[in-house]
């Protein structure tokens, strides 16, 4: 069991490095609007990871695939305004880093310059190695991303645990190793057995943060809709509903339904 060692004011890529030294848990949410991300803020998340689950979440897309570059930015940009203490972390977009590291470079320019964030984070290892490292060199800081990798979807066909067999396995652990050689300051490690998950983050000194990898990370992260039960058709085996805003939600707007057709609202009091 972990233990706080220190207050932090304000979050930053050295902090959550200096969290996992200290062995103290580093919580992660989504988000992707001004509103939500004031909440996340204010309630002590260290990192708000303005995910290509926008993609899904907000626009309603089977995949991560579609979003845009311009849409992420229009997301962070929210986000970033609200956010007081997190580190505010941006996913690079489907397209604009994979196979041309000179373009990862401008797309990644144009997210810490048009939305104020404070570092991105990039799916992939050894294959995308080049645009981390031109990305890493403009001094923008990188969390990697290995493990179901959502944006490469249709390469995989499903969203099955991955690096069940020793062989992807392997390439796992050696990516993790490169991309801290590279210079990444934290990994996302998303959907793998939980005892290499846990191996992983033992091998490295960067945190590791896990979703569906286990507690043997470094720290944790999910959707923030998905944990608050505000979606409902998505249930997988490491994700904890702690709200059923769908339903909740549902009943709330049956009741103001029904409140404005039988005259109940507004009241005397509710008016001017």
């Amino acid at each position: 069991m972990s233990a706080i060692k220190k207050k932090y004011k304000r979050i930053t890529t050295k902090t959550v490095v200096e969290m996992k030294a200290n062995g103290e848990k580093i919580a992660m949410l989504t988000a992707y609007d001004y509103t939500m991300a004031k909440i996340v803020d204010s309630a002590g998340i260290e990192i708000i990871l303005v995910g290509d689950s926008a993609s899904n979440v907000m626009a309603g897309h089977e995949t991560t695939l579609p979003i845009t570059l311009d849409q992420m930015i229009y997301h962070a940009s929210s986000v970033v305004r609200a956010v007081e203490r997190s580190l505010v972390v941006v996913d690079l977009p489907f397209g604009t880093y994979q196979g041309n590291s000179r373009k990862a470079l401008a797309t990644a320019i144009r997210i810490m310059k048009e939305s104020g964030a404070h570092s991105i984070k990039m799916e992939g290892g050894e294959e995308i190695s080049e645009s981390i490292s031109r990305i890493l060199t403009a001094g923008i800081p990188v969390m990697g991303h290995l493990g179901l990798t959502p944006q490469s979807i249709y390469k995989f066909g499903t969203y099955i645990v991955r690096a069940k067999e020793e062989e992807e396995a392997e390439k796992l652990k050696k990516d993790a190793k490169l991309l801290e050689k590279l210079g990444c300051f934290g990994l996302v490690l998303e959907k793998v057995p939980s005892k290499l998950a846990k191996e992983v983050a033992q091998s490295i000194s960067i945190p590791v943060i896990g979703i569906g990898a286990g507690d043997g990370v470094d720290g944790q992260v999910l959707v923030t809709h998905d944990m608050l039960g505000m979606t409902h058709e998505f249930s997988p085996r490491f994700l904890r509903r702690y709200l059923n805003l769908y339903t909740e939600m549902g009943e709330a707007f049956k009741r103001y339904i029904s409140d404005v057709k039988s005259g109940d609202f507004p009241s005397k009091e509710e008016q001017y």
